[in-house]
């Protein structure tokens, strides 16, 4: 089979190409430790009001970690747990998050908060809320025929 010349240096360049991003991401993966989140953190999806601390769900003042608030949300059935919180300008936030029944999306439009929740496993975030005003919860990922009706309200305040 014979190639031609420029068919020759556009393969190399392709393959060398290649080589250079799966370097970057084993470089990535590997040495510098980067990893997808494990979702070791696992809860009962029916005994989700029983258990802490989804049974009160809100915002809550927290001391002694990295973070300022523990803001703890529920999803069911086209409803967010709670459906209205008030946070303060600036403060740092662990969103902890999860779902009594299927699969809900976690968005808070306006930010970089966007998450998964799925019966069975508790999703975290940390985020800094620097800007205030309103921001709405949305589910972005379609779980039933009431889909468009689940939102909820975060009011960053002064």
């Amino acid at each position: 089979m014979h190639l031609h010349k420029f068919e020759k240096i556009w393969l190399i360049f392709g393959v060398a190409m290649l080589i250079v991003f799966l370097s970057t991401v084993g470089v990535s993966a590997f040495y510098l430790g980067n990893q997808p989140p494990s979702c070791l953190a696992t809860i009962d999806p029916q005994k989700v009001d029983e258990t802490a601390p989804f049974n009160k769900p809100g915002l809550k003042k927290v001391e002694g970690k990295d973070w300022d608030y523990e803001l703890v949300f529920v999803a069911s059935a086209f409803n967010y747990n709670p459906g209205q919180v008030q946070i303060p300008k600036g403060a740092k936030v662990k969103v902890i998050a999860t779902t009594k029944d299927v699969v809900h999306g976690f968005e808070i439009a306006g930010t970089n908060v966007n998450m998964m929740l799925e019966p069975g496993y508790i999703s975290e975030y940390v985020t800094t809320f620097n800007k205030p005003g309103e921001y709405t919860l949305l589910c972005n990922e379609y779980c039933g025929a009431g889909h468009h009706m689940m939102t909820s309200k975060i009011e960053v305040v002064e």
